[in-house]
């Protein structure tokens, strides 16, 4: 009995700490926005959630917030990384009240920071200090644009991010000429491609075009459109344009790539081939919106 009551100690010790180094990653939703499988927000981090729960479930542990509420202070002061997939602009949840001071609180004692399409978006008179900081580069109004086109990833780098990613090509909304720390410092490009000159076809404004862009497409300049960065106290950022259409998490590489960056930002442990998932049609027909012409079953409006 004896013996058998010290093995039952041991086993729930080890339990214990198993689940005590478990990362705590947060995942904030904002609001239904856009047409239908488009800015799919409570859906895409319901999925990439569940990806992560699938692929390197014993690694973490995952707390949602969805549509755009925000975490409460202990969920953020247990976060290993804080993952936002929303609008962004002056509708950004992190710009709101005081968030950007609650979430810079985390960041210096290193938490990691990502955002995901429209999120990467703050505005220059609020967040775009912080989000160079927290995530070394981000999406600034007149200098930056954000056509649909056709990007291919040909070439990856030597980064954890990367690791078990094939090349890829998918036709997305992937920003560019995205505003980065000045020389690229601590950032590390993940994903480029040149931009054709389809891109360019729109007419200067705030997120369509500017004569800097249009110096650096007719250059034929590599535009990076997927980023990491490592901060000086110790945190990890990462920053991802693409995801304007939810379809486009059923792409395995793409899927990977951002999981695997969700997890590295958190400081986990990235599988020799990458986080592991599987998505079927049904994984990706869940949790979308009500929104109209979306064609959702009724059941699923319903249960919305």
């Amino acid at each position: 009995m004896k013996r058998f009551l010290t093995v039952l100690f041991a086993i729930i010790t080890v339990s214990a700490a198993l689940a005590a180094d478990k990362k705590t990653i947060v995942m904030i939703a904002g609001k239904p926005s856009h047409g239908p499988g488009q800015h799919e927000h409570n859906a895409g981090i319901l999925l990439l959630k569940k990806c992560l729960e699938e692929g390197v479930g014993d690694q973490v542990a995952i707390l949602h917030s969805l549509n755009g509420e925000w975490p409460s202070a202990n969920e953020l002061a247990k976060a290993d990384t804080v993952v936002i997939y929303a609008d962004g602009g002056g509708g950004h949840p992190a710009l709101q009240q005081d968030r950007l001071a609650q979430l810079d609180q985390e960041m210096k004692r290193g938490c990691g920071f990502v955002t995901i399409h429209y999120s990467v978006e703050p505005t220059l008179a609020k967040g775009n200090r912080e989000f160079l900081a927290w995530m070394g580069g981000c999406f600034e109004v007149n200098w930056s644009v954000n056509p649909h086109w056709e990007a291919n990833f040909k070439e990856l780098p030597a980064h954890p991010i990367s690791q078990g990613v094939k090349p890829f090509g998918t036709n997305d909304e992937w920003y560019f000429h995205m505003r980065f720390r000045e020389g690229m410092e601590g950032v590390t490009p993940i994903l480029s491609d040149v931009a054709p000159e389809s891109t360019m076809k729109r007419g200067d404004g705030p997120h369509s075009g500017n004569p800097a862009v249009r110096a650096s497409v007719a250059r034929g300049d590599k535009q990076h459109v997927a980023w990491a960065c490592e901060r000086a106290d110790g945190g990890r950022g990462f920053g991802f344009t693409g995801g304007h259409y939810h379809r486009g998490w059923g792409n395995g590489e793409q899927r990977k790539l951002v999981l695997n960056a969700i997890l590295w930002t958190a400081h986990g442990e990235i599988p020799a081939d990458g986080v592991a998932s599987t998505v079927t049609e049904e994984d990706l027909q869940a949790n979308l919106d009500p929104k109209p012409g979306q064609g959702l079953p009724e059941k699923a409006k319903e249960a919305k």
